[in-house]
């Protein structure tokens, strides 16, 4: 059951990449809880991963978000949101919730720490 959600959460987190309602981080995160208690392999493929490892690894560690991705994540929700908000939703209820979730995933993205990067010369 562990890697049946596991890989359903992967599936979710990776649509929720170019879908900015969808979140992607707790998506991951739940996968790699499922597969570190069902599937080292599948877990292992997860961490090392040549696109979502390197995210996965500095969020786990409490290092953060690098700030380009920051930015990115911030660019492509707010893209896709207002237009949707704007445009497509008839209800202005409806328009200002997206707008407020829109609103505090910036601000809970923005507030995450950035990993230090030592430059050596």
């Amino acid at each position: 059951m562990l890697i049946v959600i596991g890989w359903l959460s992967v599936t979710l987190g990776v649509i929720g990449i170019f879908l900015p309602v969808l979140p992607t981080t707790p998506f991951l995160l739940l996968a790699a809880a499922c597969f570190a208690r069902s599937s080292p392999r599948f877990y292992s493929w997860l961490i090392n991963h040549r696109y979502l490892g390197p995210y996965l690894r500095l969020y786990m560690s409490g290092k953060g978000i690098p700030r380009k991705a920051k930015i990115g994540i911030v660019v492509v929700l707010w893209l896709t949101i207002l237009p949707s908000a704007l445009l497509v939703v008839p209800w202005l209820w409806l328009t200002i919730l997206l707008l407020l979730i829109a609103a505090a995933v910036t601000i809970y993205i923005a507030r995450l720490p950035e990993p230090v990067v030592v430059r050596l010369e």
